[in-house]
């Protein structure tokens, strides 16, 4: 998250950077000219993630890439990583592919402090700080606000105790959906259909489920928020995310699932700076970017720059169903007034008559010669294929509007209830 984030707001900088030096080389010629900024490559590594002490850790490790390249991810591989203790103790990290590596919960005490320890494969060593741990109250509910724009969803939580004051939020969302026509016919290849062998391709039912599918996302924004000004370490109303009436997502049921971080002050500061210099950077009246300071250090070389920063928490979450029957009925008429995909309006086509002797002849044919990279998919057979007649028919539509898996998946996720 770090990465991407830091990148948006250096991607802007550049842009204006570039609008600059093209208005100043209209008047004359000049050698094309790259900021060091575009082309230098400094590969500092990346740390993404906390240490969790009620429940799983999972660390994400990567490396910066130029802004001129075309990879954008660069994950760091075959690192060491523990989880130390100020009292001396350590816990292992265990890498699970692309860049992630992660620890089952070790039930740390809240009473000790903790860092991460980072060895890599060129031999440098990175430590954080030791962090004191924070204890992240519940939250106490998620509130639905139905306006006529959409679904606004925000959440209340305080801390009795009056320590937390700072915190921070992420979601991950998951939706239930399908696509306009359910379809119950597919073009089948005769080299894998011994019954039409020598008949090319022909319309048969349809064994797999592109009708029913799962959608999800995750958080893009930095959420934070602090009572530090308030008497009352309360929070109320605290905005999380907003669905519009009209998206798919809440076509039929809808899930968000939201984790809240207790944060130290340097934490938090740290987020703060992050979230200006990536969200806050759309005119010339908003903050100017600034270096995110983090607590993670190269011991081999103290001046390299590392970007992250190591809380230490438990962690609250909460999750939520919504069915589109408790939603108002404008949202999902709003759904079905805007229902197209990829530009294309969903209308079912009832496409001719098709014939495996003249199969340049026909507008089925035309589509399934291609299958299963054509622009259309049959949805119902008409007229069944007759090897003797080497003809029938079927009804079809643009694939984005019979094809779910194109924007989901047509397995259900193990947590969906």
């Amino acid at each position: 998250m770090y990465i991407a984030l830091m990148e948006k707001g250096l991607k802007y900088i550049l842009y204006i950077t570039a609008i600059l030096l093209t208005i100043g080389g209209l008047s004359t010629c000049k050698k094309p000219y790259n900021p060091p900024a575009i082309t230098a490559n400094y590969n500092y590594l990346v740390v993404e993630g906390l240490i969790n002490i009620n429940d799983s850790t999972f660390i994400n490790l990567s490396r910066t890439v130029s802004i001129a390249s075309v990879s954008t991810t660069k994950p760091e591989l075959k690192a060491i990583i523990t989880i130390e203790s100020n009292q001396g103790a350590s816990y292992a990290l265990k890498e699970v592919g692309k860049g992630l590596y992660v620890a089952p919960s070790y039930n740390l005490s809240a009473a000790n402090q903790y860092r991460l320890r980072i060895k890599t494969t060129t031999g440098s060593t990175y430590t954080s700080d030791f962090v004191e741990t924070k204890i992240t109250p519940p939250i106490d509910s998620i509130i639905r606000e139905m306006k006529p724009d959409g679904l606004h969803i925000n959440i209340n939580t305080h801390d009795p105790k009056n320590t937390t004051r700072y915190y921070r939020w992420d979601y991950s969302e998951a939706w239930q959906f399908t696509s306009f026509f359910e379809s119950h016919a597919t073009a089948e290849n005769a080299a894998t259909s011994p019954l039409f062998a020598g008949y090319g391709i022909a319309v048969v039912p349809r064994k797999d489920d592109i009708y029913h599918c799962w959608g999800g996302d995750t958080s893009a924004t930095i959420l934070i928020n602090s009572t530090a000004g308030l008497s009352q370490d309360v929070l109320s109303d605290q905005p999380i995310t907003f669905v519009a009436s009209g998206a798919e997502k809440l076509s039929v049921r809808y899930s968000i699932n939201i984790r809240q971080y207790a944060l130290t002050q340097d934490a938090y500061n740290f987020w703060t700076l992050l979230k200006k210099n990536t969200e806050q950077l759309g005119s010339i009246f908003d903050s100017q970017p600034s270096a995110s300071v983090g607590n993670f250090h190269n011991i081999n070389n103290p001046n390299e720059p590392v970007i992250g920063f190591m809380s230490v928490c438990s962690v609250s979450q909460t999750r939520i169903y919504i069915d589109h029957t408790a939603l108002p009925y404008s949202y999902i008429n709003d759904y079905i007034n805007n229902r197209s995909y990829n530009k294309y309006t969903c209308v079912l086509d009832t496409l001719a008559v098709y014939n495996m002797l003249l199969t340049s002849y026909d507008e089925l044919s035309n589509f399934i010669v291609s299958y299963p990279h054509s622009p259309q998919t049959p949805v119902e057979i008409i007229k069944p294929f007759n090897p003797l007649t080497l003809a029938g028919s079927a009804s079809g539509a643009l694939t984005p509007c019979v094809d779910c898996t194109l924007r989901g998946k047509n397995v259900k996720p193990a947590f969906w209830q």
